[in-house]
């Protein structure tokens, strides 16, 4: 081996590190220029636009569209109010500039809402919530006619109604509706309503989810949501989508301060759509299929004990005897996974799909069944409506002032009761009544009471006719039974 002599052995170590600083300033310049053009390639993509109709992207002409249809609803309620005694005093009433007729025992009570119109004639859509109670409906429309309505239908169970505008003859400004089993999350949609009363005002979004159905809002738990702004006054108004025709109804927000925060639902169409044929063929109350089957949620341990890869479909918990469901063939324990092909998560998806369903024809329902997948036709035809007594519990008891009734199916599906329910069901508590401070609720069912059993109306009147110092009650709430003992 040749050894170089000390001097020109650290002469090369410097020469070496002169090499290799030259190639990392190559490679940073290699990167530097790369880099360069990416950004030369990417400002290819984003240049000056070369004539003012490049500019003019706009949603204009879907509004145009869509928002002459839009209303504002203003609805006017009378309120008791409280009497001050004070006013029994004339000199009171002159000190203060009281009429000697006293103060009014009612004040008006306004709301502030919106509504579109659906058809030509004048029917307009918002919701059961904006008109609740109201005595007195007015609509302003987009060209600042203020025109008195008439309120046609009222439907709690989807939180909808349909006005008619008073006494007109000329053909409104109308909405088509959209297939909104159609959207996908991501479709661009906007919202036209009049929120905080300052005017007809068009905000734009996307469809954030579709089919949410753990929203609590109405029995028909299956809304879409929308990240475009809803406040309040908007309730009622549109949801439209690009091509300006009506995808839903804006109903609700989420929100810890009252305003918008990106998380607003809308019924949808095809559930409006079915409230407005109801208006429109006259009828007073919404007209929807029966099933006549109690149907619960999938857990993950039922799923587990299923054999079912994840919680999905809804199953059938109860049957009622003779209903569309015993006859198409359901059987408890059923798993139900689709309608007409399509797939049911839950049972709320369910009874969405389910409602919105026109009567006359037949569902074809995929269940399973013992671990095999089978189908099952069911009819589409309403609760049959059987005569059932009514009547307002007046001796002193703890139901003093409940109005009952025993139950009917067409009864049990307007409660949302198990359509196998028997005994005698709340309809209504009056307000300030022995009843009312004990707790009783609409749609409780009254089994027995100081252990005799009701089955009807009459032997819950006999039962509390009979004076007791203590009253053992047995009542079914929410498909939990529920023991008391009360005294009075």
């Amino acid at each position: 081996m040749r050894l170089l002599p000390m001097r020109l052995r650290f002469l090369a170590l410097p020469l070496l590190a002169a090499l290799v600083a030259a190639s990392a300033d190559v490679s940073a310049q290699d990167r530097l220029a790369q880099d360069r053009l990416a950004q030369d390639r990417s400002l290819q993509d984003r240049r000056v636009p070369a004539s003012p109709n490049e500019v003019r992207l706009s949603y204009a002409p879907v509004v145009q569209r869509a928002a002459p249809a839009v209303v504002n609803v203003y609805a006017a309620r009378a309120v008791a109010t409280t009497r001050n005694p004070f006013l029994d005093d004339p000199i009171f009433r002159r000190f203060f500039g009281v009429p000697d007729g006293g103060a009014p025992s009612e004040q008006l009570q306004r709301s502030l809402g919106s509504g579109v119109i659906v058809d030509t004639g004048g029917l307009v859509v918002t919701n059961n919530h904006v008109i609740e109670g109201a005595t007195e409906v007015k609509v302003s429309l987009a060209d600042k006619r203020e025109l008195e309505a008439d309120i046609v239908l009222k439907d709690q169970r989807s939180d909808l109604a349909v006005l008619r505008i008073r006494g007109q003859s000329e053909r409104f400004p109308a909405i088509d509706f959209a297939d909104s089993d159609a959207l996908q999350v991501g479709d661009l949609v906007l919202a036209i309503g009049n929120p905080f009363a300052v005017g007809q005002t068009v905000t734009h979004g996307i469809v954030s989810a579709v089919a949410r159905t753990q929203v609590g809002i109405t029995d028909y738990q299956f809304f879409i949501q929308t990240d475009a702004a809803i406040n309040p006054g908007n309730s009622g108004g549109a949801l439209v989508d690009m091509t300006g025709k009506l995808v839903g109804i804006n109903t609700a927000i989420f929100s810890r301060s009252g305003g918008s925060q990106g998380i607003g639902f809308a019924i949808p169409a095809n559930m409006v759509r079915v409230v407005v044929a109801s208006a429109k063929g006259g009828g007073s109350t919404v007209k929807r299929p029966w099933l006549g089957a109690r149907l619960q949620a999938v857990t993950p341990e039922i799923a587990e004990s299923m054999g079912l890869k994840r919680p999905t479909g809804a199953l059938v918990a109860t049957v009622a005897q003779g209903s569309a469901a015993a006859r198409g063939g359901l059987r408890t324990g059923d798993l139900i996974i689709s309608i007409d092909g399509q797939a049911v998560d839950d049972s709320n998806a369910f009874d969405y799909r389910f409602a919105t369903k026109a009567l006359g024809g037949t569902a074809r329902l995929g269940i399973v069944r013992s671990g095999r997948e089978t189908t099952a036709n069911v009819t589409l035809e309403t609760a049959p409506e059987t005569a059932h007594d009514e009547l307002v519990i007046g001796a002193r008891s703890p139901f003093t002032g409940v109005k009952v009734s025993s139950i009917s199916p067409a009864l049990a599906d307007e409660l949302r009761l198990d359509p196998s329910a028997e005994g005698v069901v709340v309809l209504d508590v009056s307000n300030g009544s022995a009843a009312q401070t004990f707790g009783f609720r609409k749609g409780d069912i009254v089994l027995t009471v100081n252990n005799q059993k009701i089955a009807n109306p009459r032997d819950l009147e006999r039962a509390t006719a009979q004076q007791s110092r203590v009253w053992r009650i047995t009542i079914r709430r929410g498909g939990q039974q529920m023991s008391v003992v009360l005294s009075g």
